[in-house]
């Protein structure tokens, strides 16, 4: 049998374990990206990036930005279930993942370099 003071230790351990997960989420979630900006550029030029959860092409997309992923002007298009797509992207006439559509109309499919985004929105690749 555990006696009480096991169960204590198991307990405070548990909590210490808990709350060092969400201030490490919160810091992580804080601090900037490497390229925050350039993405904050790519959305004030309408930039828009079609994906799909399940598609590696994308992940690895994602990837590219680091932490700065989290401001992507991000469209999913899957349903949660991985079978469709969802209406938003059957309207925008998405046929394959990543897709990458500009203010200008055009669009450029597969995993694009942060170097050819640069070129097709005039935004700066810098980093912070």
């Amino acid at each position: 049998m555990i006696n009480k003071k096991t169960k204590i230790i198991f307990w405070a351990a548990g909590v210490i374990i808990v709350i060092g997960g969400i201030a490490g989420g919160v810091f992580y979630y804080s601090t900037p990206g490497q390229y925050d900006e350039f993405v904050r550029c790519l959305k004030e030029k309408k930039a828009i990036f079609y994906g799909a959860f399940w598609c590696p092409h994308c992940q690895n997309q994602k990837e590219m930005f680091g932490r700065s992923a989290r401001l992507l002007p991000y469209v999913e298009c899957s349903t949660p279930d991985g079978r469709g797509q969802k209406e938003t992207c059957q309207k925008a006439e998405i046929t394959s993942y990543p897709t990458w559509e500009f203010s200008d109309g055009s669009r450029l499919t597969g995993s694009l370099s942060l170097q050819q985004l640069s070129d097709k929105t005039t935004c700066a690749v810098s980093s912070s």
